[in-house]
């Protein structure tokens, strides 16, 4: 069979067109440690048992499977006690194929103290958003045809995040729209409109294990997902006998519809740093090309001197 110039062209810009479908299906970049940094899914997640807190995070999803998603994630944040006020950073960059997604935002939130040890948490978020191709990982048959290389050009958009939670010592409940500005143009249809609505149960006492339950409602695009997560914290007995230690490990499992289930297990490398590790598994079809999905994150909280009221561990 002979392939023509214009046979060549063609089968270029299909394959622009599908790995631009692939972008969209990937667009709702997202953790499975969010429990750990609830903030890189809700700009209203607020951490004042902290003066700040740091987070790095590494995700290779689907193992084995040709140009699989790869992501790198940041953030930092710090609380102002006087202002009741949260100032965060959140960077991402998400690589797919030849394509690289970049995020970087900025995030405030104001805390409201009401009623008895519960607190209202609003935020917003302003991001810029890149998309962009390497073109050195391709092999094009005609390398000087602008049509082809129009489709392979950087874009670059502006987009919004808004959230509210509600929290106490035991309880964290919350909701938060990611891509605001995707809903009114599509010129931001890169990373369409995203939605969350959360609730959490976390168990305080001085048990050697205390539990924590939580799931999620998300949906992006035409995409309906729901995910439950069950988690053990474990503690070790002080010198008084009690556990009135800080958490030292935990374990946890989730399920996530659409036939994806995970293990989560993190641990204290010291009183300021922890580190978490997840491995996913999909249970659908690509399943027979992937050996699965693991992600590396680790947290550095910057203790304050004084115990906050309003405390999640």
């Amino acid at each position: 069979m002979i392939i023509t110039k214009r046979m060549k062209k063609l089968i270029i810009v299909l394959i622009v067109n599908l790995v631009s479908l692939l972008v969209v299906a990937q667009s709702d970049i997202r953790l499975n440690n969010y429990w750990v940094n609830s903030q890189y899914i809700n700009p209203a997640s607020v951490y004042d048992k902290y003066q700040a807190v740091f987070s790095m995070a590494a995700r290779k999803q689907w193992f084995g499977f040709p140009g699989a998603p790869s992501t790198l994630f940041a953030s930092g944040s710090t609380y102002l006690e006087k202002l009741n006020t949260q100032l965060g950073l959140v960077v991402v960059q998400d690589q797919i194929g030849y394509t690289s997604t970049t995020n970087i935002g900025m995030t405030y939130a104001y805390a409201i103290a009401f009623q008895r040890e519960w607190q209202l948490h609003m935020g917003l978020g302003f991001n810029y958003q890149s998309l962009n191709y390497d073109v050195s990982k391709m092999s094009l048959s005609d390398e000087a045809d602008p049509a082809v290389f129009d489709k392979l050009k950087t874009t670059s958009n502006f987009n919004a995040d808004i959230g509210i939670e509600v929290t106490n010592r035991s309880f964290k409940l919350g909701a938060a729209s990611q891509n605001l500005f995707s809903l009114f143009t599509s010129v931001n249809n890169q990373q369409p409109n995203t939605n969350f609505l959360y609730g959490r149960y976390r168990q305080v006492s001085n048990d050697m294990i205390d539990m924590g339950f939580g799931i999620c409602g998300i949906q992006y695009a035409n995409i309906f997902q729901a995910e439950v997560n069950i988690t053990s914290y474990f503690k070790m007995p002080d010198r008084s006998g009690l556990n009135n230690n800080p958490d030292k490990f935990d374990l946890g499992v989730f399920y996530r519809t659409q036939s994806e289930a995970g293990l989560i297990f993190g641990f204290d490398i010291s009183e300021a740093i922890h580190l978490s590790y997840s491995y996913d598994y999909h249970f659908g079809g690509i399943r027979l090309s992937s050996y699965g999905t693991s992600e590396l994150m680790l947290t550095y909280n910057l203790m304050r001197e004084h115990i906050c009221k309003n405390c999640w561990h």
